[in-house]
């Protein structure tokens, strides 16, 4: 799908159609007139006769524009040209955004833990009127917060969660993205954004295994990066995975990878409309209004003047 003077092209392979449609009315221009095809379909000789007798009429070449008109439409309706519903904001199941935030010891600590804070709160405000859900999560997950519109409640849930909220000890972003798998599942979200907001500790195949799955179900994993507190005060155990390990699960899950301080890129993400979201697929038509149906109607009228009766 690209788009092309304000208009999306939800088929855009079927642009080739055109320079196609263009050579078939050029030969079919060439060819039009007179009797066309039927001096090599008749012996010269008869055709002549036919016309000595008065038998054989000249054509005058109308239906070739006509039938190139008509081509032309069809190939234009196949591309596909559609704008975006005004309405799409209205479908609360078409998307919704899961923010998963880290809890764990290293980043409840970390001078940067009420920064996260704020950047989930920004990243939601960046969601326009998507519902947003919050899961806590540190040795194991939770949902604090029911997919919601209410910002202002959302606010108040983020900014009483702190290091004591999740009892179990620990990191385990496998378990926060299997949890915000099945609210998306329960929910029937068709196209959903996870975003994981921890220092990278935890990151494991099984996590991995969590974005592929999210990314397949038509979903997409982002992350942003919170420095953990000093080594120094930090208790003993794995150190976190960092930076380079939520870059590679960003990737797996079809998303983006950020530092909390800067968010413009996972905000640019979360700031498309639903069209742009959704693209080409089954729920296109929730999201574009196709404008190839049209052009399909108007086509049929150069191509039923292929069948007028002459004097």
């Amino acid at each position: 799908m690209i788009e092309v003077f304000g208009l999306a092209l939800l088929r855009p392979w079927w642009i080739l159609g055109l320079p196609v449609a263009a050579l078939a009315m050029l030969a079919a221009i060439r060819r039009a007139g007179g009797v066309g095809d039927w001096r090599r379909a008749v012996d010269p000789h008869l055709l002549e006769a036919l016309t000595r007798r008065g038998a054989v009429v000249a054509g005058k070449g109308g239906g070739a524009a006509f039938a190139a008109a008509g081509s032309a439409l069809i190939a234009l309706a196949l591309v596909g040209p559609a704008a975006e519903r005004s309405q799409t904001a209205s479908f609360r199941n078409l998307d919704t955004i899961i923010i998963a935030l880290d809890l764990s010891r290293s980043v409840a600590d970390s001078p940067q833990f009420r920064d996260a804070k704020i950047a989930a709160l920004e990243a939601a405000e960046a969601g326009g009127s998507r519902q947003v859900a919050v899961i806590a999560f540190a040795g194991d997950a939770y949902l604090v917060s029911p997919p919601t519109t209410d910002r202002k409640g959302l606010e108040t849930t983020l900014f009483s969660l702190d290091g004591g909220a999740v009892p179990d000890l620990g990191s385990a972003p496998t378990r926060a993205l299997a949890l915000a798998r099945k609210t998306l599942t329960d929910a029937e979200v068709v196209s959903g954004d996870v975003i994981l907001i921890t220092d990278g500790g935890g990151i494991d195949e099984g996590a991995r295994n969590e974005a592929r799955a999210l990314a397949n179900e038509g979903h997409a994993v982002h992350a942003l990066y919170v420095a953990p507190k000093a080594p120094s005060a930090a208790p003993p155990g794995p150190k976190p995975a960092g930076r380079p390990e939520l870059d590679a699960l960003a990737s797996i899950g079809g998303g983006t990878a950020s530092d909390i301080e800067q968010l413009a890129p996972v905000e640019d993400r979360l700031a498309r409309g639903a069209a742009q979201r959704l693209g080409p697929g089954a729920y296109a038509s929730l999201a574009w209004y196709d404008f190839g149906r049209w052009l399909l109607f108007a086509a049929a009228f150069p191509l039923l003047m292929l069948f007028r009766r002459g004097a």
